[in-house]
């Protein structure tokens, strides 16, 4: 049987300021990547689209960042890049101009791949960066990551709706000059992260890794089960990000402007719950956070689609902070079901996030071309009940501390 080997990334400090500069860079890619979603309402009307086109745009972002985020994880696993990040965030920003000078349907659809392309190439690497940052503090440095992601997402609409909405399609090609701050913030990370692998590859001997007694079989059940639980995080956070603005506005006849001021709130409760979420699971457990993260927010969702205007605000900002504490505190658990994998992880359970985003969007706009948009929500209200299937999980840090 395998033992408990020391950690050395445990007797490291924490690098706060990287993992502050990760996450500033977390925040910029995800806010370019929110504002093609945020102005939906505006493309909807240029190009009369239904709400099942709708939902295959955000299908082929997402499932083109799901597709290739494993393969990206595998290979930068044994082939650490420091540099891609900043390609990463390059294909992003090209996409976006284009977004910007789209005529057609199709030119949408492929603008929006470089988007996922460029998803696809951040996230493993960066998640990476996280974890050798963290000093052995995993859950609050993916939080700390994670944060600045939600952050930007909460941002994005909020910008959209004051420079693209009043103006047109074409702003969005201001949003490429903050790209560009994106791409000198991750040339230092770059600098780091080489530097920093110079460093371990000159002390291999003494670098080991974390290892558990779980069997390969309840590995693999544990995964299964994670990525179930991701699937109701994320099919739920779908008609959220897709189709909140069109529910406000249909059921209680708000502007656009005023509907991105509530998804807004969702989303800067997302990224205020999410700072939680990682530093609990370091202290009391992360399948205890994961329990109460999903199965705890069915309550509030089950009511959302049946009160009036200021509680669904209210209670979409509950909602947001407690669903938002699950993925941090599931990706730094599938990390020490997989020791050694960070990125083959982190590119699976990214990719899998964003292809049930993209998936959910479009199924939940052909259910909505077919019902209402009110129904969509109604069904997806019970999607959290899911979690209670996390009391399977085993408890790994108990397994820990009897091994110790």
């Amino acid at each position: 049987m395998d033992t408990i080997k020391a950690n050395p990334d445990i007797v490291k400090k924490t690098t706060y300021s990287i993992l502050f500069i990760i996450s500033f860079s977390h925040l910029i890619n995800d806010l370019l990547q929110a504002v093609v979603p945020s102005i939906y309402p505006l493309l909807k009307d240029n190009f009369s689209l239904s709400f099942t086109q709708i939902g295959i745009i955000t299908l082929t972002y997402q499932m083109v960042a799901s597709i290739l985020q494993p393969f990206v994880g595998m290979y930068t696993d044994k082939n650490s890049k420091p540099y891609s990040l900043i390609v990463g965030m390059c294909f992003t920003m090209v996409g976006l101009f284009f977004v910007s000078i789209a005529s057609s349907f199709i030119n949408l659809l492929l603008s929006v791949s470089l988007i996922g392309i460029g998803s696809s190439i951040f996230h493993p690497e960066s998640s990476r960066v996280a974890h050798l940052a963290s000093g052995g503090k995993r859950g609050l440095a993916q939080s700390i990551f994670q944060l600045g992601g939600n952050a930007g997402s909460a941002i994005g609409p909020l910008l959209a709706a004051f420079i693209v909405i009043p103006h047109g399609q074409s702003y969005i090609a201001w949003f490429c000059i903050i790209a560009l701050v994106g791409v000198f913030a991750l040339y230092k990370i770059a600098i780091w992260y080489t530097a920093h692998l110079s460093e371990r590859n000159a002390n291999r001997a003494s670098h080991q890794i974390e290892t558990h007694h779980l069997s390969k079989n309840r590995v693999i059940a544990s995964l299964v089960i994670l990525l179930v639980l991701i699937f109701s995080k994320y099919f739920y956070m779908s008609s959220i990000t897709s189709y909140y603005t069109f529910f406000l506005i249909d059921k209680f006849h708000i502007t656009i402007q005023q509907s991105q001021v509530y998804l807004f709130l969702f989303s800067g409760a997302v990224a205020a719950g999410t700072l939680i979420g990682g530093p609990i699971g370091d202290r009391y457990g992360r399948k205890y956070v994961i329990w109460v993260s999903i199965l705890g927010v069915a309550p509030f969702t089950l009511m959302l689609p049946y009160v009036s205007l200021f509680w669904v605000g209210t209670l979409s900002v509950i909602i947001g902070l407690i669903l938002s504490s699950a993925f941090s505190a599931i990706l730094v658990y599938a990390t020490e079901l997989m020791p050694g994998k960070v990125g083959l992880v982190a590119g699976l359970f990214f990719g899998f996030a964003f292809g049930m985003g993209g998936l959910g969007s479009a199924i939940l706009g052909k259910i909505a071309d077919a019902t209402s948009i009110e129904y969509v929500f109604k069904i997806c209200a019970f999607l959290p009940l899911i979690g209670i299937i996390t009391g399977f999980l085993p408890n790994l840090e108990k397994k820990k501390k009897t091994q110790e």
